[in-house]
């Protein structure tokens, strides 16, 4: 059994005793839906549409497939795939076969990739042959002499390679062989398991593996559903990063609400747009960078997307001014997102705030979480100050696959998770975001939190992108450096950001000192986040040059 490795039995109690966790599991609302629509579209992407019926025999059919192949309960499937049909119906699969899943983003290459299957020793893996010019199966044969566990090799598309399973094949086999369904029932999942694991998009090293029971998946995701009035009339685009953990709507709360799910393989703003105006969604959860090329793409105007409702925006600090152009761009409700992969979620706002908590805020904690703000010594942090995050509750993950020391690391005995993050409450109880602890600048003993200079400097005319970063100074400890992408060629000169942050009425000690240009930010997540550690060191280095530090 995939046990997960916080809980206690007396978590499971309690928190089943007060009505967050239940027997249901993911796969089980799948198959209510097909009881109650059957024939009603459930998923689509640019190649395959499946009725709820269609749907839940393709998850039997790949479920029962993994048992005639020999994979065991708690064994490790990894899937890199972009958004799809396969890919969702997958991690379900996986699910009712009481077989464990691991999504991976589709850039990574062979070091990470090689990391991955060797660190949760998986017995699978699924891949297309071959993807946006590269090729994933070459791939897999080069660093496969170092992965002994490996066995199976399974590739989607019509066409695979020699001595590879075809999942189409798969697909293709008649419903009941060696194994009928009701073999699924010894082996499936339970509620308080784990089948899915998530990488985490951390800026250093490697990645850890996080485990995601049912019980607490469901939990947040039922209450999301419940926040945004999500129904059976919805359509959910899948429109962040497959290996991250933003598409939570698209894999839970979307067969929670019977809504129909909608894939984009690869994301762009055209085919983005193109998508919600052909399939008519009505929610799309976007990080903010996804969000801002949308509005900025120079044909945006030429779409109807007027069946959107809602946009969710997740993954990364929102900033005011893209939050306001947005909704009024779209038409339609901004509403943030405050969770972690590594830990879950823990706020969100509601579709009933105004405007200014909605574009400010990252709303209240659910009502089942726990979130408090700590200072530098643990204590309790002052009102209407900034401390860090954290957070509790029955929606939190059990851990770190495969590894119990930086579980325990992560947290306390008390069951709190130290989300690294800093934040504040306002008068009305909603939490406001102020920035990364780590990203913190002190600059002569006074605190500057890059995201509030961020959000000031987003506005510019003159600036499509911005990231604030630390860099040493032999005087005052750390200094702030702006980086920023120009919009539209044209540069902007120091004195004018200056100029700018004054008459926004900024403290002169949060100024940028220094100013840089790029044509790209370095970004990690397959787009998600900012690499600020990758500028911290380019600025740094670029100093060390100059003679200075």
């Amino acid at each position: 059994m995939a046990k997960p490795t916080r809980y206690t039995p007396e978590m499971v109690e309690e928190y089943t005793k007060k009505g967050y966790w239940e027997s249901r599991t993911i796969s089980d609302f799948w198959r209510a839906n097909v009881r109650n629509y059957p024939e009603k579209e459930a998923i689509a992407d640019s190649k395959t549409r499946l009725t709820w019926r269609e749907a839940d025999e393709w998850i039997d059919k790949l479920a029962l497939g993994f048992l005639d192949l020999g994979i065991q309960k708690d064994e490790m499937m990894v899937l890199q795939l972009p958004n799809s049909v396969e890919l969702c119906l997958l991690r379900v699969a996986c699910e009712r076969a009481g077989v464990l899943c691991l999504p991976l983003w589709r850039t990574w290459r062979h070091r990470e990739m090689a990391y991955a299957l060797e660190c949760v020793e998986a017995v699978g893996v699924v891949i297309p042959w071959k993807l946006r010019g590269f090729d994933h199966f070459a791939m897999i044969q080069e660093i496969r002499s170092r992965l002994p566990k490996l066995k199976h090799v399974i590739v989607t598309g019509d066409e695979v390679p020699e001595g590879v399973i075809s999942l189409k094949a798969l697909l293709e086999k008649p419903l009941e062989g060696e194994f009928s369904r009701d073999s699924l029932e010894a082996v499936r999942c339970k509620a308080e398991e784990f089948s899915l694991v998530l990488p985490t998009t951390g800026t250093t090293g490697f990645p850890k593996f996080v485990e995601n029971p049912i019980c607490s998946f469901v939990c947040r995701e039922k209450a999301c559903v419940e926040n945004l009035k999500i129904t059976s009339d919805d359509v959910i685009a899948g429109l962040t990063p497959s290996g991250g953990g933003s598409n939570g709507r698209v894999y839970v709360g979307a067969p929670i609400a019977a809504a129909r799910i909608v894939m984009l393989e690869h994301f762009s703003p055209q085919e983005a747009l193109e998508l919600m105006e052909k399939e008519r969604v009505t929610i799309a959860p976007l990080v903010p960078a996804q969000a801002a090329m949308i509005i900025n793409h120079p044909g945006f105007k030429n779409y109807d997307i007027s069946s959107l409702r809602l946009i969710m925006s997740m993954g990364a600090p929102l900033p005011f001014d893209v939050a306001v152009e947005v909704e009024r761009e779209l038409g339609c409700l901004i509403v943030q997102n405050y969770s972690s992969i590594d830990c879950s979620a823990a706020c969100m706002g509601s579709i009933e705030d105004p405007p200014e908590v909605r574009f400010r805020t990252v709303g209240k904690p659910y009502a089942w979480a726990e979130v408090k703000l700590v200072g530098e010594d643990g204590k309790k942090a002052p009102s209407g100050e900034a401390g860090e995050i954290l957070m509790k509750g029955p929606a939190a993950v059990s851990g770190y696959y495969k590894d119990p020391e930086a579980t325990w690391q992560a947290w306390d005995k008390d069951g709190w998770y130290r989300t690294g993050d800093l934040g504040k409450f306002d008068e009305h109880g909603n939490v406001i975001i102020v920035g990364r602890k780590k990203d913190l600048i002190i600059r002569g003993g006074q605190n500057i939190y890059p995201v509030e200079i961020e959000n000031l400097l987003s506005g510019h005319p003159k600036i499509s992108k911005i990231a604030i970063v630390k860099m040493p100074d032999p005087v005052m400890g750390e200094r702030t450096c702006a980086y920023v992408v120009s919009k539209g060629g044209e540069d902007l000169a120091f004195e004018e950001m200056v100029s700018f942050l004054k008459e926004k009425g900024l403290s002169a000690y949060k100024f940028p000192e220094r100013l840089e240009f790029l044509d790209a930010l370095p970004m990690v997540a397959e787009g998600q986040k900012v690499d600020k550690r990758a500028l911290e060191e380019k600025i740094a280095e670029k100093l060390k040059a100059e003679g200075k530090r």
